[in-house]
């Protein structure tokens, strides 16, 4: 019996990039169009909530405090203590038609984002690799980028386009940092939705959360359908694994563009699930720089 549970309800318009932060005992996510970064403290359960001065993308959190923000001016650090944006760098510079969208930071520290044409008229988007202040166009030609993650053994990294509805695998070095070989993970077939979010645990298997699906799918390193995991909502948009144990799998979720009587039916819509599937996922790494 899979346990469910609301763990905060922020009313978010498109709830994204959940983030497990271990030594404060909190969870990161963001509300990409509000915009909002929030933080669930999970011994008291309180929300601690910022409003950033620009639409968001995705985030890292960094080893050094603070955040990694990928907005729709670029690159920023971000400082929870006042609230302030700190420019780095604007992948898409002098490019009006893309914006910068899901992202997640390797083992080494480095942080990966892919960009899309933000009325999702052609496949502008691309895919970068940033760190140590260089940024290095990896992929082109993308839709809609999402579902950055790797594998236990970091010899594969995960990439979803949402509008092929098909999650790819890479070859992945983790010394370099460079990606080889892609191949077709998982094409979405049988289940309605497209591929959003997605964390890999412990066992090596791909929890994704499928927007406009409703559910959970775990996938085994082969591909294959491991288990579907039905939600109360019909828009999950990213999961990760936290708790001091790793063993909650915490799932963002959207209200977007929900008419009201569906709103009505699905209490929470835009609020942060807590999922206890029975297996523990993976620390999540640090933006280095």
């Amino acid at each position: 019996m899979v346990s469910i549970e609301c763990a905060a309800q922020t009313d978010d318009v498109l709830g994204e990039v959940p983030l497990w932060h271990p030594t404060e005992n909190a969870l990161y996510w963001i509300d990409l169009f509000k915009p909002a970064i929030h933080r669930l403290d999970i011994l008291d359960r309180k929300v601690k909530t910022w409003t950033p001065s620009e639409k968001l993308g995705s985030f890292a959190l960094r080893a050094e405090g603070g955040l990694l923000i990928a907005g729709r001016n670029g690159l920023s650090l971000f400082d929870p203590s006042d609230g302030h944006l700190e420019k780095i760098i604007d992948p898409e510079a002098g490019n009006t038609e893309n914006i910068l969208n899901d992202g997640r930071c390797d083992r080494r520290g480095r942080f990966w984002v892919g960009s899309m044409n933000k009325m999702m008229t052609r496949a502008s988007g691309r895919l970068y690799r940033f760190g140590q202040r260089h940024l290095d166009v990896v992929a082109e030609g993308i839709w809609v980028p999402n579902s950055i993650c790797w594998s236990p053994d970091d010899r594969r990294m995960y990439f979803a386009d949402s509008h092929l509805r098909t999650i790819f695998a890479y070859e992945f070095d983790i010394d370099s940092g460079t990606i080889g070989h892609r191949q077709e993970f998982a094409v979405m077939e049988s289940i309605p939705g497209v591929p959003d979010g997605s964390s890999v645990d412990s066992e090596g298997f791909l929890w994704n959360a499928v927007f406009d699906g409703g559910c959970l799918v775990r996938y085994a390193p082969d591909g294959r359908i491991d288990r579907v995991v039905p939600l109360p909502v019909s828009r999950p948009s990213a999961c990760t694994f936290g708790g001091p144990d790793l063993a909650t799998l915490y799932v963002t979720t959207a209200r977007f563009r929900l008419p009201p009587e569906k709103l009505a039916t699905e209490r929470s819509a835009g609020g942060l699930l807590a999922v206890d599937v029975g297996v523990r996922g993976l620390p999540e790494p640090f933006f280095a720089g």
